[in-house]
C-alpha cells in the first residue's frame, strides 16, 4: 500500500496550504480528497479566513480520524521545491510530509484498500491556533465518542500532552530623561524585566509538578518590545509570553499568578490571546479517568502506546468536549516545521496498515 500512500502524498504536498497566509479555499486540496473518496458522504464547509473543513463518512463508524492539511510557511533553507515530493530509499521529503499530510495520505489509501466504515475530518486551521473547523464540528450533532488525531508521534498512541496558553502583556511607564533617579521605577521596560525575572523564578518553583510522565511547567518569553532610545525613559513596553501547563495545572490560577508578578500599577493590559486545554482535559481525577479511557481505546484499535509529549494538539479540544481522544500519526515531531521536512517510509507503511485494519473492522476495533 506504500505506493498508493506516496501517490496521494505527492498530490497533497503539491497544494500550497501554508498557514500563514492561509489562502485556502474550498477547491484545490479539498477537491482532490473528495475525488479520492467517491463512496463517502462528503461535506466541505468554509468557516472563513481560510479555515475549511471536509467531513467524510462511509457507513456508521465508531471512531473519527482527524488531520489538518495546513502547513507552516516554507523557508529559504529548503534545498529543493517544497511543493514537490522527493522520495529516497527511506524518506518522503516535502512541505507538510511529516506535519501532517503523510497521515492524510495514509487515511485515503487505507479507505481505498478497505471497504469498512470510516469517518475523516480534515481541516486547514491548526497551524494558526484558530480551531474553527473543530469548534464547528463539535457544536453539531456528530454521534462520535472517540477520536484519533493525527500528529507526528512515530506511530504511537499519545494519551497525554500539555496545554498551551499565549499572553500579551503591556506595561506602562512615564517618559523622561534617563539621567534622573526616577528612571529606575518609571521605565516600562524595567518593569517588564522585573516581571520576567519573577516569572522565571515562579516557573522554576513548579519543577516538582508531575502528570503522566510530564514534569514541571514549560514557559517562554517570546518577544519584548518598547522604549525609544538609551537616554529616554521607556513610556511603554509589550511582552508576549506563553506557557504549557500539565493536565493537573489550573490555567486560570496560573494566569492569576503571572499577572500578580507585575509591580503595583505597572501593568496596563493582560490579555490571553490563545488557550488550548491539555490532554486529557478536565480536573485531575477526571483527566486521569479520561487518560485510562484513551488507553483502552488504543488497546482496542491495536495501536502501540507511547509516552506523553510536551507539544500541544487539537486532541485536547475533543477531550474537553467529552470524547475519548488520543494522538497518533507517522513522523517525528523533531522533523516538523523544519527545512526539508521528511517522514520515514516505514512509518507511512505501518500507519496506513494500522488504519486499514481499523477500517476493515478488525476485532480489536470493536
Amino acid at each position: 500500500m506504500l505506493e498508493q500512500v506516496l501517490q496521494h502524498l505527492a498530490a497533497l504536498v503539491s497544494f500550497d496550504t501554508r498557514n500563514p497566509p492561509r489562502r485556502i479555499g474550498v477547491g484545490g486540496i479539498f477537491d482532490y480528497l473528495r475525488a479520492q473518496l467517491p463512496d463517502f458522504r462528503v461535506e466541505v464547509t468554509d468557516h472563513g479566513d481560510g479555515a475549511v473543513s471536509l467531513f467524510a463518512v462511509r457507513g456508521t463508524p465508531q471512531v473519527l480520524f482527524n488531520v489538518h492539511l495546513d502547513t507552516v510557511p516554507s523557508s529559504s533553507a529548503w534545498t529543493a521545491d517544497p511543493f514537490t515530493l522527493r522520495v529516497t530509499r527511506s524518506r518522503a521529503i516535502g512541505l507538510g510530509a511529516c506535519d501532517i499530510k503523510g497521515a492524510a495520505a495514509c487515511l485515503v489509501a487505507a479507505a481505498q484498500a478497505a471497504r469498512g466504515d470510516a469517518a475523516f475530518l480534515f481541516g486547514s486551521d491548526e497551524e494558526a491556533n484558530d480551531a474553527r473547523c473543530i469548534d464547528a464540528f463539535l457544536k453539531r450533532p456528530h454521534g462520535f465518542s472517540s477520536v484519533v488525531v493525527a500528529e507526528p508521534t512515530n506511530g504511537e498512541a499519545v494519551l497525554a500532552h500539555r496545554g498551551i496558553s499565549s499572553v500579551l502583556l503591556r506595561f506602562k511607564g512615564q517618559a523622561g530623561h534617563a539621567s534622573g533617579a526616577e528612571a529606575m521605577d518609571a521605565s516600562a521596560l524595567h518593569q517588564a524585566m522585573r516581571w520576567g525575572t519573577r516569572a522565571l523564578d515562579f516557573v522554576d518553583a513548579e519543577s516538582h509538578r508531575r502528570f503522566g510522565g510530564l514534569t514541571g511547567l514549560r514557559f517562554n518569553i517570546g518577544r519584548v518590545e518598547g522604549g525609544i532610545k538609551a537616554n529616554v525613559i521607556a513610556p511603554e513596553a509589550e511582552v508576549r509570553f506563553g506557557f504549557r501547563p500539565l493536565p493537573s495545572h489550573d490555567i486560570d490560577e496560573l494566569h492569576a499568578r503571572f499577572g500578580s508578578l507585575a509591580g503595583t500599577g505597572a501593568l496596563e493590559r493582560y490579555e490571553e490571546t490563545f488557550r488550548g486545554p491539555p490532554l486529557p482535559a478536565g480536573e485531575v481525577a477526571e483527566a486521569e479517568e479520561r487518560r485510562l479511557a484513551a488507553r483502552d481505546l488504543a488497546d482496542a484499535l491495536g495501536l502501540p502506546i507511547g509516552n506523553a509529549v510536551d507539544f500541544w494538539t487539537e486532541a485536547s479540544l475533543f477531550s474537553a468536549a467529552g470524547l475519548d481522544a488520543l494522538v497518533c500519526g507517522p513522523g517525528d515531531i523533531a522533523q516538523a516545521h523544519t527545512a526539508d521536512e521528511w517522514v520515514s517510509l516505514s512509518q507511512l507503511q505501518d500507519y496506513a496498515e494500522a488504519v486499514r485494519r481499523i477500517i476493515a473492522n478488525d476485532s480489536r476495533a470493536t
